[in-house]
């Protein structure tokens, strides 16, 4: 287990699997997908880029299309419903990326210790078969509209694991990588009044710190009272509010 993320060799992983690559060097950003063995990877993209090439750089970045088109296999990015889920060979979701496995069951010390968010969670995965259900079903019936926000590639890899959504009047997805950003921002802006309370510069630094691992917490898709569990059979219905 890394403190950044969980590194893993192709023979480590196994049908089930939660799997993600960063697409950017100083790890800004990262794509996310279910293993479903045999070397494919189901996941979701920008629907409205799955016609126009390489033409979007955010695309290229996130879900390496560009490789798919030299692909000699004949499936990948192949899709069975108008919407962004579609199923690549591994080759093509890593791109040029290295491969990673997303950690589920952690515990509150390791969540908030981690380096960097989007990589684990304290929810518990389902049993493999029922994670493979999901993302099968989800790629012959799609995930609902592409958001970068609120439903993201992330989110569908976690609720393929866990089945969880969050369904709140104002559904702000499961993802770690927003809910970093968001908890980034909510200490940005109290830094200046608490910088009136708090004169000693590094204990204003371990305040923020000490925030910003409290929201990662209070967050996360394994504690929130707004995650429910979802049957996949319903998800249509549920993205459509």
């Amino acid at each position: 287990m890394g403190f950044l993320s969980q590194r893993v060799e192709r023979s480590d992983l196994k049908a089930g699997d939660h799997i993600y690559s960063w697409r950017t060097p100083v790890f800004a950003y990262s794509h996310h997908g279910i293993y479903i063995g045999d070397d494919k990877v189901v996941h979701l993209t920008q629907e409205e880029n799955l016609s126009a090439g390489a033409s979007s750089s955010f695309y290229v970045s996130s879900s390496a299309h560009t490789y798919a088109a030299l692909c000699i296999d004949s499936e990948c990015a192949s899709r069975e419903h108008k919407s962004g889920v579609v199923m690549s060979c591994l080759n093509c979701f890593l791109g040029n990326g290295s491969l990673y496995r997303f950690e589920y069951g952690v515990s509150p010390v390791v969540l908030m210790a981690k380096v960097r968010s989007g990589t684990c969670t304290l929810a518990k995965s389902d049993p493999p078969e029922k994670v493979i259900h999901r993302a099968m079903h989800l790629l012959q019936n799609g995930f609902g509209k592409y958001d970068l926000l609120s439903n993201n590639c992330e989110d569908f890899a976690m609720y393929c694991a866990t089945g969880l959504l969050v369904c709140g009047k104002k559904r702000s997805g499961a993802s770690g990588q927003v809910s970093s950003f968001v908890s980034i921002v909510a200490t940005a802006m109290s830094y200046v009044p608490l910088k009136m309370l708090v004169s000693n510069p590094v204990t204003l630094v371990a305040s923020s710190v000490a925030q910003i691992s409290f929201n990662r917490y209070a967050l996360d898709v394994g504690v929130r009272s707004d995650a429910t569990k979802v049957e996949v059979e319903d998800i249509v219905v549920v993205n459509s509010r």
